[in-house]
């Protein structure tokens, strides 16, 4: 079976995101790139306790994709459950790789503010 090249949104299409952001705006801007991409988002979070009890609801999810920074916490506890589940993760932030943590540093870095592209690159770099 020949390798297929990740150059358009069919390359994502039906990865389920989970995202924590806590600005609407930017939350409802990426869920709707998401949409565009043809991914499904599974949970929203706009507050850590909300994402931990999302997690603990067992949802499947392929992805996600976390502000580092959520309502003056960061992220880290979310991105740890994750990492040991086996979730690829992408830090979305406008702080850039410097605003994460040394033993984060691994994962891809959505720059705010992404664009669609940004998001489709990101998402295929911890999903292939």
């Amino acid at each position: 079976m020949q390798a297929q090249p990740h150059n358009t949104a069919r390359d994502v299409a039906g990865l389920k995101v989970f995202v924590v952001e806590d600005e609407s705006l930017v939350a409802m801007q990426l869920e709707d790139m998401l949409f565009d991409l043809g991914c499904e988002v599974v949970g929203l979070a706009m507050r850590l306790k909300r994402a931990h009890d999302m997690l603990d609801s067992g949802m499947a999810i392929d992805v996600a994709i976390l502000d580092v920074n959520i309502g003056g916490e960061k992220i880290y506890p979310i991105a740890t459950r994750l990492r040991e589940a086996g979730i690829p993760i992408v830090f979305a932030t406008g702080y850039g790789r410097e605003g994460l943590e040394t033993e984060w540093q691994v994962c891809p870095v959505l720059q705010k503010p992404y664009s669609a592209s940004q998001i489709e690159h990101s998402i295929l770099a911890v999903t292939d």
